[in-house]
């Protein structure tokens, strides 16, 4: 049910966007809020907090998968190369933790801290603090280490947490789908916050004034140990199963057949709870995932359950332009 529920809802806000014109009136409320409650923190009549060292925040206007994450961790390289000590926080969404904030790393357990905080402690190599107050978490981020810049995975609508630079990911491809606010479209904030945000990076496809970003790779590791790597060229002679529970399965099953994978797909909702059963079938062929699954699929996946990693490769003019704002602000 929850999986006829997602595409239907994909459908709506991207593929048949007359469906949409139906919920469109529900919008105009919600898209009021977010503009009221914006306003209430830009004119200081709500607060917002600054933690002593600069914040940059990494988010969308749209719900669903735009590449986000692994644009975190290019960011914390490119940081790490101008003689910065990043650190990240994370919302820990999903994760079951009673209290929080949550120091993340690379071996905790995705179901109690979530998915996306495992994944940037072990493919960014940095602090990473957990936490559904993002004030808070900045704060113990700041006590447990000696970061002196805090990226903040997801947060863009976040306000009370002050930050020096925002960086908006879109999907290049689908855009803003049917340009409404949820629930008759896609988005989080009108179209028009991007106008106010200080870069805006387009995964696949780049407008006007945009930093283009392209996912990359093709070798394959071991969901169960990541020390085996195979190139995906070696799983080619035969179909696959592809899984994915990201926001957008889509991007991941075109990127498998772009390497010459016969793909099987079955996509689930974003941040799916996986369990054994779902990355089982009853043949013996392969079975790839991507890296944001496989953190959760480790403690029960086989020898023939693969991930793809990725590498977001940025428009080189990203970094220049992001290091000098971010020293101008300082």
């Amino acid at each position: 049910m929850q999986r006829i529920a997602f595409r239907l809802l994909d459908e709506m806000w991207y593929g048949r966007p007359a469906w949409g014109r139906r919920l469109a009136l529900l919008s105009l409320p919600y898209a009021a809020a977010v503009r009221i409650r914006r306003t209430l923190f830009r004119r200081g009549l709500r607060r917002s907090h600054w933690i002593g060292v600069p914040v940059v925040v990494v988010g969308n206007i749209a719900v669903g998968g735009t590449g986000k994450t692994p644009l975190v961790v290019w960011l914390v390289r490119c940081l790490r190369r101008h003689g910065y000590q990043p650190g990240v926080i994370c919302s820990g969404y999903r994760g079951t933790a009673r209290d929080w904030p949550r120091y993340v790393r690379a071996d905790s357990d995705p179901a109690v801290v979530g998915d996306e905080a495992v994944l940037v402690a072990k493919r960014g190599g940095c602090p990473v603090m957990a936490g559904r107050d993002r004030v808070a978490a900045a704060r113990a981020l700041l006590r447990r280490s000696n970061c002196d810049v805090v990226v903040s995975d997801d947060g863009l609508q976040h306000y009370r947490l002050a930050r020096d630079l925002e960086i908006a990911v879109l999907d290049g491809q689908r855009r803003h789908g049917t340009g409404w606010c949820l629930p008759a479209g896609p988005l989080r904030e009108p179209v028009s916050r991007l106008g106010s945000v200080d870069f805006v990076v387009a995964k696949g496809r780049a407008g006007e004034g945009e930093y283009r970003m392209d996912l990359t790779g093709r070798s394959l590791r071991l969901a169960a140990d990541d020390s085996v790597v195979i190139d995906a060229a070696e799983l080619s002679s035969s179909p696959v199963h592809a899984v994915a529970g990201i926001g957008n399965p889509a991007s991941f099953f075109g990127r498998l057949r772009d390497l010459g994978l016969r793909i099987i797909p079955r996509a689930f909702p974003d941040h799916h709870r996986f369990s054994a059963g779902d990355i089982e079938f009853p043949d013996d062929q392969p079975v790839i995932m991507t890296e944001k699954d496989a953190v959760k699929c480790r403690g029960f996946a086989g020898r023939r359950h693969w991930y793809l990693p990725v590498d977001a490769e940025v428009d080189p003019a990203l970094e220049p332009d992001l290091i000098a704002r971010l020293s101008a602000n300082a």
